[in-house]
């Protein structure tokens, strides 16, 4: 999932910011109240940042814990510190670690995009859940949390 949202990021410019004050970033000034939006993606296949970060390689985060605090700003499809996403526990811990996933037979994965303001997969996935877990009450939250993922179209 973390492999699959630093290359197809939900929102690649991530909610407008607005600084309180002057500062300057970078060497450029940036007055108080300018409409600030940061483009998560190309931080995300940054090849200063991340090896071959064109290739799909989950293992990549095999031995890494990210910090959504604010203070990695290499890795952040959720968005970080007071903005971060309110569903990022629940995508995480629930709906993709209590299934286990895959295409439907004959299919291939489509990673072609459409871009807008929210980017969606020019072709809608199509993937089966099957269940991972022992005991069947666990997924009574995981309905509410599949139906929250519909609404927003993931």
């Amino acid at each position: 999932m973390k492999e699959t949202l630093r290359l197809h990021p939900t929102l690649p410019l991530l909610v407008c910011h607005c600084p309180s004050e002057t500062c300057i970033v970078g060497g450029y000034t940036i007055p108080k109240g300018s409409m600030i939006f940061i483009n998560v993606w190309t931080t995300h296949i940054d090849p200063s940042i991340w090896e071959n970060p064109l290739e799909f390689d989950p293992e990549r985060f095999l031995d890494i814990k990210w910090d959504y605090s604010g203070k990695d700003l290499n890795k952040f499809p959720f968005g970080s510190g007071t903005r971060i996403c309110v569903g990022i526990v629940m995508v995480e811990s629930m709906v993709m670690h209590s299934f286990n996933w895959k295409l439907p037979e004959g299919e291939k994965l489509d990673l072609f995009e459409k871009f807008r303001i929210v980017l969606k997969k020019k072709l809608p996935l199509v993937a089966i859940p099957t269940p991972r877990l022992s005991d069947p009450a666990f997924y009574e939250l995981n309905n509410a949390a599949i139906k929250f993922l519909k609404i927003l179209h993931l």
